[in-house]
């Protein structure tokens, strides 16, 4: 077991254990605001490319991918009210640390990417793929609220295409060349910075 791995283990259980309590106030707040499940599943590519579903808070309405873009912008209309304000504050993340907790992610690593766009992108995700995605890296700092920078756009999926996503892909191969505990420390002492 590699010091990554280890560090993963330990901080994501007890993320979990200490975090319980607000996890239950979302799942009853999501529960008391719209119908459908409290989490969504979806598929990600994982380390050399292996596909995994990715845990998230559900903050969109039951079935919103077959009513729209696999991306969102801040007026999406999918979205729902409890959802709104878990996305604002990154709360609907927080299940990740489940996928850490099991391997398919760590603590700290390049975001990981639904199938379609990794496909659009194979020669740049080549390299990126060689390691295990994670909660928050450099680009997660950066488009923190990619969202509200979506809205910019005419078409926010284009806008993610063209501009987007290039830019995640040159942050992502910035984390690689410069991975190691003590990047993953800071990187999580930014990330709660930001969130607090």
């Amino acid at each position: 077991m590699t010091i990554k791995r280890l560090f993963d283990l330990i901080f994501s259980a007890a993320g979990l254990v200490v975090l319980s309590p607000l996890l239950l106030a979302i799942a009853v707040f999501i529960l008391a605001d719209s119908s459908g499940p409290i989490f969504f599943r979806q598929v990600r590519v994982g380390r050399q490319g292996r596909p995994f579903c990715i845990f998230k808070f559900r903050t969109m309405v039951v079935n919103a991918e077959s009513k729209g873009h696999q991306i969102t912008a801040g007026n999406d209309l999918r979205i729902t009210r409890s959802g709104g304000l878990l996305r604002r504050y990154k709360l609907d993340e927080l299940p990740q640390l489940l996928n850490v907790l099991i391997g398919d992610m760590s603590l700290v690593g390049p975001r990981p990417e639904v199938p379609r766009y990794v496909d659009m992108f194979q020669n740049e995700y080549r390299e990126i793929l060689a390691v295990k995605p994670g909660i928050t890296d450099y680009a997660a700092m950066e488009f923190r609220d990619e969202e509200a920078i979506l809205n910019n756009y005419s078409d926010p999926e284009e806008g993610y295409i063209k501009e987007v996503l290039p830019r995640k892909l040159e942050l992502y191969r910035k984390y690689i060349r410069n991975r190691g505990l003590w990047t993953d420390i800071k990187l999580i002492i930014m990330t709660l910075r930001r969130i607090l």
